[in-house]
């Protein structure tokens, strides 16, 4: 009976990675809301643990706890997730002291988006986006890793030399964001906490989403922009997707 229940979880989890690689994380929704952990925790982990070889996963940080994932719904888009079962943006555990640093993990997955394209991307052409819990597709937190839409790029130029912490409203696509500039992509200068931290008590994390890129084109010396919206907030939005370049157009930009 364990044997056949075995096999039966091993067909279900191959089934689900083969619908990914068809469809992408977009539609995995249809499918399974959780498909992306069965994936992960289902196969990447074990195969990482047990062989060396984290297939179907592009790679697996055991010890940062986070997979990289190829999304075939972008032409370089990959996607950070957690080893560990995390949901989301909402999830408390995210702001936890010695949490792991998944923005840092999702930043360095950018060297994946740029053996791609053949091209080495300058820091605001790099991406990194995460959805709110009610406009997203699974019930794992994954951070979107891509290139940006290029007049994007050009809209935040402004922000290349903002006060560190300090926070401006800006429209982009009609929505409202604010943005702020950080040196650091971890400890109090991770995303998450910096998002957290300067949210008023009606607005929730869980309405948030949180977009991530250079400042400049060297992130070493202009550090990197926090771009947030929230359906709590007037005018915003839930989703910043919206503001990466899954076609990854700068590519043919050279």
């Amino acid at each position: 009976m364990q044997y056949t229940k075995l096999i039966r979880n091993v067909f279900l989890a191959a089934s689900t990675a083969a619908l990914f690689a068809v469809g992408g994380c977009a539609r995995l929704s249809t499918v399974d809301s959780d498909a992306l952990w069965k994936i992960v925790g289902g196969q990447c982990v074990p195969n990482a643990r047990d062989t060396g070889k984290p297939a179907p996963c592009t790679t697996v940080d055991l010890q940062n706890r986070f997979a990289v994932l190829k999304d075939i719904s972008g032409r370089a888009q990959y996607l950070l997730i957690p080893t560990d079962r995390v949901p989301g943006i909402e999830s408390p555990q995210i702001l936890y002291a010695g949490s792991p640093e998944y923005w840092v993990g999702a930043w360095n997955a950018g060297r994946h988006v740029n053996a791609r394209i053949d091209m080495q991307l300058a820091a605001n052409q790099l991406g990194l986006e995460i959805n709110s819990s009610t406009q997203r597709s699974q019930n794992q937190l994954h951070i979107h890793v891509d290139c940006m839409r290029t007049d994007i790029t050009d809209a935040l130029a402004a922000h290349r030399a903002d006060p560190p912490g300090v926070w401006s409203w800006i429209t982009l696509d009609g929505k409202r964001y604010r943005v702020t500039r950080v040196t650091s992509l971890q400890e109090r200068d991770n995303p998450f906490r910096v998002v957290a931290r300067d949210l008023v008590p009606e607005q929730t994390m869980g309405a948030q989403t949180i977009l991530v890129t250079g400042a400049g084109p060297d992130a070493d010396r202009y550090g990197w922009l926090i771009v947030n919206s929230g359906r709590d907030v007037e005018g915003g939005t839930g989703t910043a997707e919206g503001l990466l370049d899954h076609a990854c157009g700068v590519a043919r930009v050279r």
